[in-house]
């Protein structure tokens, strides 16, 4: 079932599902980008993960940006 998610307020806060239906992953892989640092995440006070709409554009821009060559 594919949630629809408002993109237009980059002050916005997407939730870990919200998150994971644009990139296409579970809300498990969302939490562990946040663990990992990948994707910066707000805390509530019930100790729940939101994220922020510019934060969410900015990892998928690098994402789709192809990778560097190293060179030899």
């Amino acid at each position: 079932m594919p949630v629809e998610v408002d993109l237009t307020e980059p002050d916005a806060l997407l939730t870990p599902g919200e998150v994971a239906s644009i990139f296409r992953v579970t809300p498990k892989t969302v939490t562990r980008w946040a663990e990992a640092g990948k994707l910066d995440a707000i805390r509530t006070l019930g100790g729940h993960r939101r994220f922020l709409v510019r934060e969410v554009l900015r990892v998928q821009a690098e994402s789709r940006r192809p990778a560097r060559r190293r060179r030899r």
